[in-house]
């Protein structure tokens, strides 16, 4: 992956390519992969460091999306259950068996909680990393330690994985290479090139060498996230917002707020999501929030009421509350939620599913959505 031989080969290739990405995210990576292993000639550019937005921003799981299923959207879940089950059989190295405690403090949760896991078992299949189960009082505080005991009547064991999402990315991109695409980083689109109001490639420019160049493309796959209504206006100006940024950001707390390897799940948010705290690397990584921006950024910054939203909202079920001065570290990413028909501005109810749309010139742009197959990667 020397960046001096990308460059070599998009100057000494003539011909058009066969398809383009833009984006080299976790979408345009498996996007690039697998035009790539299809024997297409394949050409990713990303205007920054692969994986420097959204992608890199997790909560580092790879989760069905449970708060799915209790909005009854059935379908995401189990395509993300699936596709949670290929990762960890594709990149065992990457990917790993996490185990999850909800604690319940009313009786009548355990019922809920439980039924719900359960299906949310069999939804999985032969892919299911592990039986959800009920444990008593004692149990769950030996798991947890440090959980607030307070009317504490147990908690629900369930199986979720756990990655590294930049090395994740960085796989891909090795991949992607490897089945004989080319990508390169630093590589900003500038202008769409058309003829007889078809695209037919693109300028772009070297952010490292400040040099432009101009590639021939059959195709070209606009795979940006947050920033695919920038590559759209290139195409069409003045086209209607697609996307709807909404920022997700997370917390890193010393290990001795939780001092397990079990991972907490907050069932019941206030604004009715679920919060984790997940061990990682010796620390906590607590999140996330979803908040509705009506402008992006490469480095998007937490909000202050996001900040003691997760300070609050975790302190409830933690036995020492962790206060502005605990905090380690704080990142934030953006969600390129596909903008909704209507007035329609929560972010709960906005689809969590990728939309393609392809322009009258040919561009093919991929928004929104939650879950990339990595079924391909080597």
């Amino acid at each position: 992956m020397k960046r001096e031989l990308m460059i070599s080969a998009i100057i000494s290739q003539k011909d058009s390519w066969d398809i383009v990405v833009i984006g080299g995210g976790a979408t345009g990576l498996g996007t690039a992969i697998d035009s790539a292993s299809r024997g297409y000639k394949t050409l990713l550019l990303e205007q920054n460091d692969f994986g420097k937005g959204t992608s890199s921003r997790s909560t580092k799981m790879v989760h069905g999306g449970i708060r799915y299923l209790a909005q009854g959207n059935i379908s995401l879940v189990y395509e993300g259950l699936k596709e949670r089950g290929l990762m960890i059989q594709n990149a065992p190295h990457l990917v790993r068996n996490q185990k999850f405690i909800i604690p319940v403090y009313r009786w009548w949760d355990r019922m809920t909680y439980t039924l719900g896991l359960k299906l949310y078992d069999l939804m999985a299949g032969r892919l299911r990393l592990g039986p959800s189960r009920w444990i008593p009082k004692e149990p769950t505080i030996q798991a947890l330690p440090l959980l607030n005991k307070k009317n504490l009547r147990g908690g629900i064991i369930y199986h979720d994985g756990q990655f590294d999402d930049s090395r994740m990315l960085i796989s891909m991109a090795r991949t992607c290479t490897d089945n004989g695409g080319i990508v390169l980083n630093y590589m900003k689109v500038n202008k769409l090139l058309k003829e007889n109001g078809k695209i037919t490639g693109l300028e772009i420019h070297d952010q490292k060498k400040q040099e432009k160049y101009s590639v021939k493309a059959k195709s070209i796959i606009n795979a940006t996230g947050v920033f695919a209504d920038e590559i759209i206006q290139l195409d069409e100006p003045g086209k209607k917002q697609s996307i709807i940024p909404s920022q997700g950001i997370h917390i890193v707390l010393d290990e001795q707020f939780l001092s397990s390897d079990y991972a907490l799940m907050v069932p019941r948010t206030s604004d009715n999501r679920v919060m984790f705290a997940v061990p990682w690397y010796n620390r906590v990584v607590v999140g996330t929030t979803d908040t509705l921006l009506d402008h992006i950024s490469l480095e998007p910054r937490a909000l202050n009421e996001e900040i003691d939203f997760i300070l609050e909202t975790i302190g409830q079920y933690l036995y020492k509350k962790p206060t502005r001065q605990d905090v380690l570290s704080i990142f934030a990413g953006l969600r390129p939620l596909v903008a909704p028909e209507g007035q329609k501005r929560s972010t709960k109810d906005i689809s969590r599913r990728h939309k393609i749309y392809v322009s009258p010139s040919g561009l093919i742009t991929v928004i929104g959505g939650k879950w990339t197959s990595y079924r391909k990667m080597a």
